[in-house]
């Protein structure tokens, strides 16, 4: 058997956004693979021929990484082929080339351009589209050598700067390309729906150049043009919106309205006439997306759709990602998939496809829950995969735990072994037994590799989820706990050579625990946050998450901020630390990475800082091939130096 490196991912393909073509004759996916040589990711539109039963790709050119199904079974998808539209782009004008490719193979031919830059498109029940389009409204009066901030946030995780910027909805003439904007220049649109003649759109509201903590909602008539406010904004927290008829939508939302709450939304009806909620169907879970964290996952896809009177919709239940029913009378059914972890689907009223985790295996596409691509069988069959143990205790707050534990690739009985502590981010999202390429690779560099869900985690309903300002006590001491547990399970592992890692929520942690006790031996911390008073004023969600999260913020309560930061705990630091951050980071600000830097420095603690130039929050997941390899490379290294 090979084993699973650093740079495995490489050979990786990854499945992504399957849906049906109107006459139910194709599934038609993406598939994207990490090109090292051009250090990006390339992604190619394939189809899934229904009677023949085979896989069929249709592009080549690596750059069709979205699409959408036209009312004549053909594929339309953004890129920039031609020589023109290639030429406009490059002397940095606004432009987006639309191809349209026939299912049954052949070239993509240009359909139309453009003059903006198009980041989504979906098709109207007319044949026209609904473009999402991203503006530059100070474009003409930018600057090269500064940068002008006049809202908050000023800056977007992979995004980058997003002052004056704004994501429009228009429609697109079919045949011409011809834009009809919906909204004005400053509105910034979030997700829709259509029925008929009517759009159903959120869009955040800005306030003296603050945005709005909760997106208004609204319905547009593209027969008269008229726009009608449904929610006002800032005073309802909503979340999927799915037309129903021309009077109704269903929303999940949640009516308590305070800054803080952690509750999850619920299923409503709201009557497109006057705005009247009507409950539907409790609910305690996450819903149209699912929260299980894999490094091995790359692309989008639908996560909603109703069809007829049902409204299916994925949802993180325990440990998994799941696709479930709600139906007209508010009964919400059991998993309709089986995998660890549900990506995307599409349902057309007669066949369910699901682009699936299952078992220690990448995502594929599975028909009414039989298996129809294996794009990664072969690679897979070759490699030393090491299934998770699950280790489920009761802790001493009276909570179920739900963790697993891998054994090294080429265990042996009567040693023994360094291990690592691997803790998840969010904080709610969850761990799941779903493959992961680097503690796969970890556990074939011969480490006991161990990871669980501790209090705040999604999937476990609100009550568990919520550590809104106690971070660093419940969950700490779920944390804590586990690792004794595991310890007592698995005596083969060296006590005196256990590590700890984990990034963003899973970085506070790590931080936190360095400041808390000194029974790990190395510690990584990547995309870390240890100061909440710093987070506040630069994250990109700073002005919103600490009150929301931590329970309070400078301007009400600056103490319980400095409180639950690891900062504070400084004095205590005595664990080598490892630190990976980002410089384009805007989620948690490359500063909270210096500040860890600094203290543990002038502690006299070995430590270590690898700034990653261009790199986002997301390295670990979508960074370029290089950077990942590198991150890897250091992380390993390090662990290396201390455990072993």
């Amino acid at each position: 058997m090979k084993k699973i490196e650093i740079n495995t991912f490489l050979d990786f393909q990854f499945v992504s956004n399957p849906t049906f073509s109107p006459n139910g004759k194709y599934i038609a996916f993406i598939v994207s693979t990490a090109d090292k040589a051009d250090n990006n990711y390339k992604g190619n539109i394939y189809v899934y021929d229904m009677e023949a039963k085979k896989v069929v790709k249709l592009t080549s050119g690596g750059d069709a990484k979205s699409y959408a199904w036209t009312p004549e079974n053909t594929l339309i998808f953004p890129a920039n082929r031609s020589a023109e539209a290639k030429k406009k782009a490059a002397a940095g004008e606004d432009i987006t080339a639309f191809n349209e490719i026939s299912p049954n193979g052949g070239e993509a031919v240009e359909l139309f351009t453009v003059p903006a830059k198009a980041s989504g498109i979906k098709t109207l029940p007319n044949g026209n589209y609904l473009v999402s389009i991203k503006q530059d409204n100070h474009k003409d009066t930018r600057k090269k050598s500064y940068e002008v901030f006049d809202e908050l946030p000023f800056w977007g995780n992979a995004l980058g700067y997003t002052n004056a910027i704004r994501n429009r909805l228009a429609i697109c003439d079919k045949t011409t390309g011809e834009l009809t904007y919906i909204v004005c220049d400053w509105t910034d649109c979030m997700e829709s729906s259509v029925y008929g003649d009517l759009i159903l759109y959120k869009a955040f509201p800005w306030k003296q150049g603050v945005r709005g903590l909760y997106a208004g909602i609204y319905l547009y008539n593209m027969a008269t043009g008229e726009t009608k406010t449904i929610v006002e904004p800032d005073s309802l927290r909503t979340g999927v919106i799915q037309m129903l008829n021309e009077n109704e939508a269903l929303i999940a939302a949640n009516e308590t309205n305070d800054m803080g709450c952690v509750k999850y939304n619920e299923f409503y009806t709201i009557n497109l006439n006057d705005g009247v909620l009507t409950h539907i169907a409790e609910y305690d879970a996450s819903i149209g997306s699912g929260s299980v964290g894999s490094d091995a996952k790359y692309g989008a896809g639908r996560g909603a759709k109703l069809v007829g009177d049902d409204f299916y919709f994925l949802s993180t239940v325990d440990d998994y990602t799941w696709l479930r029913k709600l139906d007209k009378d508010g009964n919400i059914s059991e998993s309709l998939t089986a995998g660890s972890s549900c990506n995307s689907f599409d349902f057309n009223g007669e066949h369910l496809v699901s682009c699936e985790m299952q078992g220690q295996k990448l995502a594929e596409l599975y028909l009414d829950g039989e298996q129809i691509t294996d794009f990664n069988g072969a690679l897979f069959a070759e490699l030393s995969v090491v299934t998770p143990e699950p280790l489920t205790f009761t802790a001493t707050d009276g909570y179920e735990i739900h963790g697993w534990v891998m054994k090294p690739a080429d265990y042996e009985e009567g040693k023994t072994y360094p291990a690592i502590l691997h803790i998840h981010g969010g904080p709610r999202t969850v761990f799941s037994d779903v493959f992961h390429h680097e503690m796969q690779m970890w556990a074939n560099a011969g480490y006991f590799v161990f990871f669980s869900n501790p209090r705040g985690s999604d999937g476990r309903g609100t009550a568990f989820g919520d550590i809104n300002g106690i971070y660093g006590t419940v969950d700490y001491a779920n944390l804590m706990e586990f690792t004794d547990k595991v310890l007592e399970a698995y005596p083969m592992i060296d006590t005196a050579r256990v590590g700890v890692t984990g990034g963003s929520y899973g970085g506070f942690m790590t931080n936190w625990i360095i400041g808390h006790t000194d029974r790990f031996k190395a510690a990584a911390t990547q995309r870390s946050i240890c100061n909440w008073v710093a987070f506040e004023h630069t994250s990109d969600i700073g002005h919103t998450f600490p009150y929301a999260n931590v329970g309070g913020d400078t301007i009400h309560d600056l103490d319980k901020l400095w409180e639950q930061s690891p900062l504070k705990y400084a004095p205590n630091f005595k664990t080598p630390t490892l630190i990976i951050h980002s410089d384009e980071d805007y989620r948690c600000y490359m500063a909270d990475g210096i500040s860890m830097f600094s203290a543990l420095k002038r502690q006299g603690v070995p430590t270590k800082l690898c700034l990653f130039h261009g790199e986002n929050h997301d390295l670990s997941r979508s960074g370029k091939p290089e950077n990942r390899i590198d991150r890897m490379t250091e992380i390993l290294n390090w662990m290396d130096t201390y455990l072993k």
